[in-house]
Order: structure tokens, then sequence, then C-alpha cells
């Protein structure tokens, strides 16, 4: 006993330096990923660096990548030592600065298949939408934890009927529920929407389950799926934002399901058919590192299929693993929530545990053709700054929360409600 005392009072050399607090877990699961990215996107990017087309040498772009994932974990390192009552004073000034900058690409930024996504600042091209995904759940997680006391009798949605709406009765739904709650999420979703359509309703969904796990009435959250329901036939009947190009991924998806494909010519394969032409070739242990036949037949391998192109180098069982780490975030995520003592902190990183694990299953089950085509990529993995430097802002934050609440410093701000 006495030694065992002893051992606990001589802090470890990790616990002098604060290097590794909060969840060891989720430490190594991000080394991990960053592990694999550096592997297969230098495999992917060859047919890039040799392409008679190409500038830019296979080295150039594992060196771009290298700064990605540089640039990634300082971001990670910064806001893993930010304390939660900072990130709620800044959920408002950070959601607007988020907002703006992905208004800002309709007007000033690069455009990719008929579609405003980047946003060029001091000659990179970011992607701000990524930001606003992560900016939108900081914002809903703290204007529904600072409502917890009356969130029961909250409404969010107003009487549609025109007669009501300057009733004292509307004005107040309003005011309490529908602008500070509900507002923030619209916007986002009509802003993503035209460049990205999977990833607004991507914000959407997840919105919905916080507001659930945020003890929004189910009533309310009934009403909204509806009306969002009825919104969505009328933007695909009207042919707006990119619905055109959505319902052309989901026709072609019914088909590839409906018709046999196996006389088609090999040069008008989608690319979701090569994928899993990828996919099936790697069977159980795969070709090998670096031995992709298919990604030089794909159009983004380092990106939109990255996890074909692993499942052909590496095989299903790596493949597999793989699909169990994403699964665990949001499990290691679940264990830090239920150790919170602080709404606010909890709803944040679980919404972000969310967000990078239902992103990373929508990539797979793209890969598989389980769903149309998303574009959506492989957290950590997939080859691309903005995503992977706001992946590792949201990864900081979660382990923010869980160094504090190893630590004991979580503690809510002053007039918010802590967890039942």
């Amino acid at each position: 006993m006495e030694e065992q005392q002893r051992q606990k009072e001589i802090p470890s050399i990790l616990t002098k330096v604060n290097i590794l607090s909060g969840d060891k877990v989720l430490w190594v699961i991000i080394f991990i990923l960053f592990v694999v990215s550096v592997l297969v996107v230098y495999s992917s990017v060859a047919k890039m660096g040799y392409s008679p087309f190409g500038q830019r040498t296979t080295a150039d772009y594992l060196r771009s990548h290298f700064i990605s994932i540089i640039m990634s974990v300082t971001a990670l390192l910064a806001t893993y030592h930010i304390s939660c009552r900072f990130y709620r004073r800044m959920a408002t000034p950070f959601y607007i600065i988020s907002l703006l900058l992905t208004v800002a690409v309709y007007f000033v930024g690069s455009q990719t298949n008929d579609a405003a996504r980047w946003l060029p600042i001091f000659g990179f091209r970011f992607q701000p939408s990524e930001l606003l995904k992560v900016a939108t759940i900081l914002m809903l997680a703290q204007q529904l934890s600072a409502r917890q006391l009356k969130i029961r009798e909250l409404r969010i949605i107003p009487i549609l009927n025109p007669k009501f709406w300057f009733s004292e009765e509307q004005k107040r739904i309003l005011r309490t529920g529908t602008i500070p709650v509900l507002m923030p999420v619209i916007v986002s979703c009509a802003v993503i929407f035209p460049a990205h359509t999977s990833s607004a309703v991507l914000v959407f969904a997840i919105s919905i389950v916080m507001m659930f796990i945020g003890r929004v009435r189910v009533r309310e959250i009934v009403k909204l799926l509806l009306i969002a329901g009825a919104f969505g036939c009328l933007l695909v009947l009207g042919n707006l934002g990119r619905t055109e190009t959505a319902s052309g991924r989901v026709s072609t998806w019914v088909h590839l399901w409906t018709n046999d494909q196996s006389d088609k010519p090999i040069g008008e394969l989608t690319d979701t058919e090569r994928s899993m032409i990828a996919i099936h070739d790697g069977g159980i242990i795969g070709r090998g590192a670096g031995r992709s036949v298919m990604r030089a037949r794909i159009t983004h391998p380092e990106s939109d299929y990255i996890f074909a192109l692993f499942v052909e180098e590496y095989g299903i069982i790596l493949a597999f693993f793989l699909i169990l780490l994403y699964i665990w975030i949001f499990f290691r995520a679940i264990r830090i929530f239920e150790q919170c003592e602080w709404l606010f902190a909890g709803l944040l990183e679980l919404g972000l545990a969310l967000l990078i694990t239902v992103q990373a299953l929508l990539h797979v089950m793209v890969s598989i053709n389980f769903l149309p085509e998303t574009g959506q990529n492989l957290p950590l993995i997939s080859h691309g700054g903005s995503s992977m430097l706001c992946t590792a802002i949201a990864f900081g934050i979660i382990l923010s929360i869980s160094r504090q609440i190893e630590k004991e410093t979580l503690v809510p701000a002053r007039n918010e409600s802590m967890m039942e």
C-alpha cells in the first residue's frame, strides 16, 4: 500500500510537461489516422505526379500534405490547451466569422464543378464551410445549454399561419426559441447548401441529434423534420441550388443497383464502380503498400475514394479496423459526455465527435455504393488541408474537454445549469 501511494504521489514525465492529458485512447487514434494518411495519400497522388499534364511530382504533393499535417497538429495542440469557458464566450464571434467567410466564397472564391467552395488566403485555398460546420455545433451547444432551465417549455417552431405572426405569443417564440436556437442552424445549412449539399444535410442531421440530447421537445423536433422534408421536396421540384447534381448522383446510384453492369466497357465505369473494383481486388490482405492499380483510374483517389484505395492496398481486415477506429471515437465521446458536469461541454464534444464519425461512415458507404456520391472526405486521412485542419480543431476541442475533466477544472459558466 505504501509503495502504491508513493507511486501516485510521483508525477510521471508526461504529467510534468502536460503532454497527453485527457483521453489517451483518442490521442492514439489520432496518431494512427495521421500515419495512415501519409501512407495512402503518398500512394494515391502517384498518378498526378507522373501525369503528362501535371507540373508537380509526387514529392511535391507529399510535401504539401506534410504541411497540412503540421498545420493541423499545431491547430490541434492550440485548441487542446484552450479552456472550455473560452469556447463558450467565443461561440457567437466564431460563428459569425465562419459564416461571413463562407458567404464570401460565393463572391471572391474559386470554383470546381460549378460549385464555389474555396477562398484564397495567403496563397492557400481554404474551404470555410468546413469551419462553419464546427462553428454551428459550437453555437448550438451554447444556445441549448443556456436554456436548460426552461427547455421543456421552449418552442422553436412558430405557427406557420401568417394570421398569427404578429401576435405576442409568436413574437415570444421567435425571440426565445426560433432565432437563438434554430436560426443559426438554418442559416448555416442555407449558406453551405449551394456549394456542398451533403455537408448541409450533415450539419442539419447532427443539429437534430444535439437538440434531442439537449432535451428540446420531441414535438418541436418532429415539426422541424416535417418542414425540412417539405422544403427539400420544393428544392428538388424547383431544381434549386445543386439539386440537379444531387439528383444526377442519386439516379446513377439507382441505376448501378438496378441494372447489370457486367458488360460495361471499363472506360464508361463510374468512380464508384472503380472504387468497388479496388475493394474487391484488395481482398483479405490487400495488394501491398503502393501497389494500387485503380488509383490511376479513379478521378480523386486521394480524397473522395481514399478508403477504396486503402482497402486495395491493405485489405479488408485492416479496413475493418480503420472503420472501428472512427466508431471508437464516438464511443469515447460518449464516455467523456457521461463524465461532464457541464451540459455545454458535453453537447459540444459529442456533436463534434458525431460530425467526425458520421462523415467517415458516409465516405465508406459511398465507396461501397451503399449511398450516392457525397464528396465527403475521410477525416484526418483524405488529402485536403481545410478538412484536415478543421477536423484537427474538432479533435482539439474534444481533448481539451477531456483534459479539463481529468484535471477537475471543467467549471460551468455562471448562471448555467449543470448536467442532470
